[in-house]
């Protein structure tokens, strides 16, 4: 072990870099991960394999500028240091991961996600190949311009003022025809695309206009009660889960119809802002309806809310196929007359026959769950209600309509502040370690899930596991069980008489067992990112740490699974449903959710561009295009403005801060940059300060 103290710092940058490397850490452009470490200049970042957090030293000549922790997310520093310790990096290490995430939104800047040889789409010129950054000299302007390659060898050099002009292709598995600088097809392709996103703009604006225009319910002010309730609530709510219910709220109290999405990672509070909204609409004199995708969801939802309302004096009603018929016909009369204020239940709700007496609130958890034919059932009974849907990954349409206006979303990024992350681990099928994962979680009382693709390898699993783990007490569950079989067995496992429960998808939603922290997927390349991301999130309700086995067959996997796969190994920190969603809309595409019409202009432009363009239209749509005018930020004359290759080696963090920078609309988020740059990188160059104060005389010229 290495310690590092500012009043004894190593003899030089190179001799502890030296050092790392003998200690097993690997040299990359960005410290993510515990293991990674990363020289800039003068500075050195290094995640040690035995802290939560990753440590920035800057030196000044031979001494210890200063030491701090950082953040991984936002890059930027945290707490400052005297003194710490590096152990070396075995693989007997339980690596930690970082407890403290940034918000999403800070992230998505630091890195654009484009290298040499990628296709991409310039608005103006089309579709060619990204060959790197190449510094050069135009006239009197000295800096660095994006190469990009066309057809027939052709080639143009985008300077850093116009690269909010490009874009990387994404569209699923397609690889684009390039584009040529000699004819007008890009032009025509471009206006065809923007035609038929101006059209889809006007649905979806229609969509809207409709439903604002709708005389919706205002529900009362909070009362006391509600204030009572809310103050009941056990744990500490954080920021972004105040603002959703304070955005959920103001929603109820208008005239005009909500239409919301919550999307927030599993374990995040989501259901405590459902609860508040529910009581809210009972306390107005309103019905409430939860709808769930599955019978343990809906059995699970009744019981937390059950404990919430209890001594409230509201009962809450339950309606699955864990309930007998007769219950069923009671709970319907109830709905009917208007003495059941809430109901909780699956798509039993939506079936001919349920009559609610006065419904003001619609509730739909876990929507990307629901079919196509569930969905029109859902439209018939939410037109003139409020509605929340619920979601940790939104399925990619419900999230596209929400980035692009179709419905408001209300997004809960940061964690609890005891939430850990799942440390995951994403390798071929492998019994030994499946042994290692499950002896780990019983030798500390702990309970396991084991999940199979399909019922018919239930019994061969169990038996799999009974032989290697013949301490172990192992049972099963499916969604074909009846009713009372699957009720009793899921009640002995929460009472952990079951050590190991092996099961299907049917646990994806709503398990919520802290005593089980280690869950274990066979076959994930037969899972979508957010199905694997919400069974993961059956684990980790505790303050312990929580594991993550997550297996792929060893035989040749179809591309689009390989790509999910990948994208499941490279997000396994906290906050990452809302990219995981991202992920998924990128891979599978946006052509069939958006409906065959699209489905050409979205691959003939690919992904980023046609939201950029249908973005543009529904804002055009909407009479907002002149408060949405980007300022581009001219360079004409300018003399060296431009950031050095040795003060940020990495072309793909160049990038982003030029991006950042060219879009750049006020000195607060300016200044932000400059801190950020000095921060990460060290004492700032003369040419990106040349850089840095003709954006700020440009601002002062816009203001």
């Amino acid at each position: 072990m290495i310690t590092l103290s500012i009043s004894k710092p190593p003899k030089s940058i190179s001799a502890l870099v030296e050092t790392f490397v003998k200690y097993l850490y690997s040299r990359v452009d960005m410290v993510t991960t515990p293991g990674d470490f990363a020289v800039r200049g003068g500075i050195v970042d290094i995640f040690p394999v035995n802290q939560t957090h990753p440590i920035r030293i800057e030196f000044f000549d031979q001494s210890i500028d200063r030491m701090n922790t950082f953040d991984i997310q936002s890059q930027r520093s945290l707490s400052n240091l005297e003194t710490t310790k590096v152990q070396k990096n075995d693989a007997s290490v339980i690596q930690p991961q970082a407890i403290q995430w940034a918000s999403q939104s800070e992230s998505h800047h630091l890195k654009v996600d484009l290298s040499e040889n990628d296709y991409v789409v310039h608005e103006d010129f089309g579709i060619g190949i990204y060959r790197g950054l190449n510094r050069m000299s135009v006239g009197s302007f000295e800096g660095e311009f994006a190469f990009i390659e066309y057809k027939g060898n052709d080639k143009i050099y985008v300077p850093i003022d116009k690269m909010n002009r490009l874009n990387k292709y994404h569209f699923g598995d397609i690889i684009p025809q390039l584009n040529s600088l000699q004819d007008e097809k890009w032009k025509r392709t471009k206006t065809k695309c923007q035609k038929a996103t101006e059209m889809l703009a006007k649905d979806i604006y229609l969509m809207m206009k409709v439903r604002n225009e709708t005389e919706g319910i205002s529900f009362a002010e909070d009362t006391v009660w509600q204030v009572d309730l809310e103050q009941s609530f056990k744990h500490k709510e954080t920021k972004d889960q105040l603002q959703a219910i304070e955005d959920v709220k103001l929603d109820m109290e208008s005239s005009q119809t909500m239409d919301r999405l919550i999307c927030g990672e599993v374990g995040y509070g989501k259901t405590e802002v459902l609860i508040r909204a529910a009581f809210k609409a009972i306390h107005s004199h309103k019905q409430v309806a939860v709808v769930v995708p599955t019978t343990i969801l809906a059995f699970q939802h009744h019981k937390v809310f059950q404990e919430r309302f209890k001594t409230f004096d509201i009962d809450v009603d339950i309606m699955s196929r864990f309930q007998s018929k007769s219950e069923i016909t009671h709970t319907l009369g109830r709905l009917k007359s208007g003495e059941s204020k809430i109901v909780i239940g699956t798509h039993r709700l939506l079936q001919k026959g349920v009559e609610f007496a006065d419904l003001g609130l619609l509730i739909i958890d876990e929507e990307q769950r629901f079919g196509v034919r569930q969905k029109d059932q859902l439209k018939t009974i939410k037109k003139n209600v409020d509605v929340i849907s619920v979601s940790a990954t939104p399925i990619p349409r419900t999230l596209y309509m929400a980035l692009s206006g179709g419905k408001t979303m209300s997004r809960i990024e940061t964690p609890p502040k005891e939430k850990k992350p799942i440390a995951t681990t994403v390798i071929p099928i492998n019994n030994t370690t499946v042994k290692h994962f499950i002896d780990r979680e019983l030798a500390r009382s702990g309970q396991v899930f084991y999940l199979i693709q399909r019922v018919k390898d239930i019994d061969r699993t169990v038996q799999k596991l009974k032989n290697m783990l013949p301490y172990g007490v192992v049972d099963y569950i499916h969604g074909q069980m009846k009713e009372n079989d699957l009720l009793e067995k899921m009640q002995r496992f929460m009472s952990k008489s079951i050590q190991i429960l092996v099961c299907t998808t049917i646990i994806e939603n709503g398990i919520n067992i802290p005593n089980a922290n280690t869950i274990i997927v066979e076959e994930i390349e037969m899972l979508g990112l957010g199905q694997i991301h919400q069974i993961k999130g059956r684990v980790g309700r505790a303050d312990d740490q929580a594991y993550a086995l997550l297996m792929y067959s060893d035989k040749e996997l179809p591309t689009k699974a390989k790509k999910r796969i990948e994208a499941i190994k490279s997000l396994t920190g906290l906050g990452t449903g809302y990219q995981l969603a991202m992920k998924d809309l990128e891979i599978r595409g946006a052509g069939a959710l958006l409906g065959s019409k699209q489905h050409g202009h979205i691959s003939s432009v690919g992904f980023d561009l046609y939201c950029k363009l249908l973005t543009d239209a529904v804002e055009k749509t909407q009479q907002k295009a002149s408060s949405s005018v980007t300022k581009i930020l001219e360079l004409k004359g300018l003399k060296k403005s431009f950031i050095p290759h040795q003060y940020i080696p990495s072309d793909s963090e160049r990038l982003a801060i030029y991006q950042r920078l060219t879009t750049c609309k006020n000195h607060e988020i300016l200044n932000d940059i400059k801190l950020e740059l000095r921060d990460r990188f060290g004492p700032i160059p003369e040419t990106v300060d040349t850089l840095l104060t003709h954006i700020r005389h440009q601002l002062d010229a816009w203001s």
